[in-house]
């Protein structure tokens, strides 16, 4: 396989019931995305978006094919590999920021390190670096609701990056923020993406947030499309 190849995509298939019915909301699904790419996603509500990002980041498992993650096949790993997989691999990004209102913005971006053996010196560290790069080092003992939007969305970003993973998805990153705020965050994705080498996955239904990206794709009924017809 293409070694500049991060994510690679082959007949992605994911099938769930829903009461008497199958859904398949992703079909034969083939998507490759370079390393260091920031791509973006778009479609209407039900076409895919959601699944595909989380099968890419390891939150769900596809029910037939093959999804690669820089050379490994997540969906051979056990439960457990597979957490400690993501843990190191994904950052992921939400809408809604997710970060725990009684901790501070640097209580928070931690979190993720708990969960490996780092020694406390480490952990600070690598939690000042983050917040450093996403401009927030003046703010890391400030709690969420000292802050605003933007800035919480930064903090959650600074989160995702803590364990230096090679993939960030990110789920509608701009889609509770004003205008300024939102170019700002897009101003810093793609700075990840060009000097960082971060690959980025964003799914977005802002017009002005997807032309941020390298490039764009649209999901129609489970099927990756882009200018001209099928990717």
């Amino acid at each position: 396989m293409n070694p500049d190849i991060l994510i690679h995509c082959h007949r992605l298939t994911k099938h769930y019931r829903k009461g008497k019915q199958t859904v398949t909301p992703l079909e034969s699904l083939d998507l490759e995305v370079p390393r260091g790419e920031f791509l973006a996603l778009m479609g209407p509500s039900g076409s895919g978006k959601t699944t595909l990002l989380n099968l890419i980041s390891g939150i769900d498992s596809p029910s037939e094919g093959t999804l690669k993650i820089d050379g490994t096949d997540i969906s051979d790993l056990s439960r457990g590999r597979l957490v400690k997989w993501r843990s190191r691999n994904v950052g992921y990004i939400f809408q809604l920021y997710h970060l725990i209102p009684v901790l501070t913005a640097f209580e928070n971006v931690e979190l993720p390190l708990l969960l490996d053996d780092l020694p406390s010196r480490d952990r600070r560290e690598r939690v000042e670096t983050a917040l450093s790069m996403v401009g927030l080092e003046d703010r890391m003992h400030h709690r969420p609701n000292e802050l605003s939007g933007g800035q919480e969305q930064r903090v959650a970003i600074a989160r995702a990056l803590v364990a230096d993973p090679p993939l960030l998805v990110a789920d509608e990153p701009t889609g509770d923020l004003d205008r300024e705020s939102a170019t700002a965050i897009l101003d810093l994705l793609r700075e990840l993406a060009r000097d960082q080498g971060k690959t980025i996955v964003m799914v977005t239904h802002d017009p002005r947030a997807a032309d941020a990206a390298d490039r764009l794709l649209h999901l129609e009924k489970g099927r990756l499309l882009e200018a001209g017809g099928v990717a």
